[in-house]
């Protein structure tokens, strides 16, 4: 569907979207155990039919789309990014697949980002693989620092991953009493 104006020009308002196998960039995900237990035996079959779709904004990382499931991803993430922050993107959004798969929401408009049962899950299932891949507890708070949310936020997105505990209940007390 073209749309013409009063200016001369026509502009396409139906451009296709280009969806590519997941398979075709990112190999051996089919083996990796997080993986298998995310999707048991239809592992293979899911990662063989997901598509993923590559923009080429500077800004942005990676995403699941809420209409159909595929992948979204930045070509300049893709190739600036350290390896281990894309691996372990992947799998962050391989869960929200999931999610999307068992039909739950994977955007909640009210909820903080760090507070979205989406993202805790996702970042729990993504922590536990950085773990058993070797990351310390530093790296993997290195990972969860990401620029869209607040120091506040991401010390409590550490705490729903397990990555720290709650404040002691002398230094919740302290709090308190400072306010």
């Amino acid at each position: 569907m073209s749309v013409e104006s009063g200016l001369g020009v026509r502009i396409e308002r139906k451009a296709p979207t280009k969806l590519l196998p997941f398979l075709k960039f990112f190999h051996g995900f089919e083996s990796v155990p997080a993986i298998q237990g995310l999707f048991g035996k239809q592992t293979s079959r899911i990662l063989k039919s997901l598509k993923v779709e590559f923009f080429s904004a500077r800004f942005g990382y990676m995403g699941t789309s809420d209409i159909d499931g595929h992948l979204l991803i930045s070509s300049h993430h893709l190739s600036d990014s350290e390896f281990r922050t894309v691996y372990l993107d992947i799998v962050h959004e391989l869960c929200h697949v999931k999610q999307f798969k068992k039909g739950k929401p994977l955007f909640y408009p009210k909820l903080s980002y760090v507070d979205a049962p989406s993202e805790i899950e996702a970042y729990r299932f993504t922590v536990k693989e950085g773990q058993r891949i070797g990351m310390t507890k530093k790296q993997l708070l290195d990972y969860l620092k990401v620029e869209w949310i607040s120091p506040k936020e991401h010390q409590r997105l550490a705490r729903h991953c397990g990555l720290v505990g709650k404040p002691s209940r002398a230094k919740a007390h302290r709090k308190r009493l400072r306010k």
